[in-house]
Order: structure tokens, then sequence, then C-alpha cells
């Protein structure tokens, strides 16, 4: 290898360590990938510290080989910016899985917090993983990705986020209002009984 050549290399690679990522079309993928909202060209070049031509060619390769190989995915320029998108041809898949999950049954542990929620609502997260003795914060995150239980307000005096049912549920379980569910609130800890649980918890007790 030559003199000129090493220094060449030499030259890529402190390019790289600069970029902060092996080359820049990965450097863009790895930005890309975690934005919210398209990303302007300009903002990429900033990003990467290259001239913004160099970057928009590189966003227009790219996008060219993920159309040449297939991908499930796209990178399209729009709104000013570059996002990812989900492959029109790759929809019916994807639609599929959403409404799978839409239907699948319900956990067991999913069945339990939805009740507590259901007897004791308004309620706070708190209150709920008082009474199932569990942490429950993706449970309850999965209920309301179903549409069964929504946010119902803050509490005024811990300031936590209360949560409450759906008229979604009501129809799912076939009743008109929360009237018509059985008579098992008996069955649950008194309201005051939490909050005895939750100030000794919080008090290290």
């Amino acid at each position: 290898m030559t003199e000129e050549a090493v220094a060449q290399d030499d030259d890529v690679e402190a390019d790289n360590d600069d970029l902060g990522a092996p080359t820049l079309a990965s450097a863009l993928e790895a930005l890309l990938i975690v934005a919210v909202e398209p990303m302007a060209t300009v903002t990429l070049a900033q990003a990467t510290r290259r001239p913004v031509p160099e970057v928009e060619q590189a966003l227009r390769d790219l996008a060219a080989d993920y159309d040449a190989g297939e991908r499930g995915f796209a990178l399209r320029e729009v709104a000013g910016g570059w996002r990812y998108y989900t492959r029109d041809s790759c929809s019916g898949i994807v639609e599929r899985w959403v409404l799978d999950g839409q239907h699948a049954r319900l956990t067991q542990a999913s069945l339990e917090t939805l009740a507590v929620v259901a007897y004791r609502q308004p309620v706070s997260r708190a209150r709920v993983s008082a009474v199932r003795g569990v942490n429950v914060d993706g449970v309850l995150r999965t209920l309301q990705s179903r549409g069964l239980i929504e946010e119902a307000g803050i509490d005024p005096s811990s300031q936590a986020i209360l949560y409450r049912t759906t008229p979604y549920f009501l129809e799912r379980l076939g009743i008109a209002s929360l009237e018509d569910l059985p008579d098992l609130a008996e069955y649950l800890p008194d309201l005051a009984e939490l909050d005895a649980v939750i100030d000794s918890v919080s008090a290290g007790e």
C-alpha cells in the first residue's frame, strides 16, 4: 500500500471518528430511526457534520437501496424532511397484526387489573398496584392501548393520574352502565385501606 493510500485511509478513519458512526449511511439510519417526525436534510447535515449535498445524496442512495431491495420500510422525503415509513406493499401484514392484537384475549393479569379499575374507578396506578400486589404499569398501558381504560384526571391529594373504564369496555361486556356489573366490589379492599398501605410503603415501613 502506498503512502498516499495509507494517508487516505487515515483520513477516512478520522472522518468516521468525528461522525460517531461507521459510515455516513449508518449515521443517517441511526438518526432517522429514533426521529418522531421528519428530519430536514440541513438538520441531518448538522448532526453528522457533513456538507448538505453529501447528506442529500446519501439519503437518496439509501432510499433507492431500500426500494431496490424491496425492504419492509421505505425512506421518504415528506413535509420538508426525511422519515421511515412502512412500505405500501406490506400494509396487509401490518393491518392483520394490529387487528389480531385488538382481538387477542386478555391475560389473567390484565383481567385482574381491569376488574380493579372497573370496581374502584376512578383509581390511581398506586392503588391498583396495592390491590394486586405487583407493578401494573405495563398492564395499564396494554389496557389503554386496547381502548378499555382511559385517564380520568388527577387525584387532588396525590397528583396521581386516575384511570376509569371506557364506553368500549361496556360495549365489550354487553352492559349499558357500570351499575350492571356483577356485585364483586365487596371482595376488593376498601380505598381507605389502600391509602394506608400506600402510605406505609412510601414511608418504608
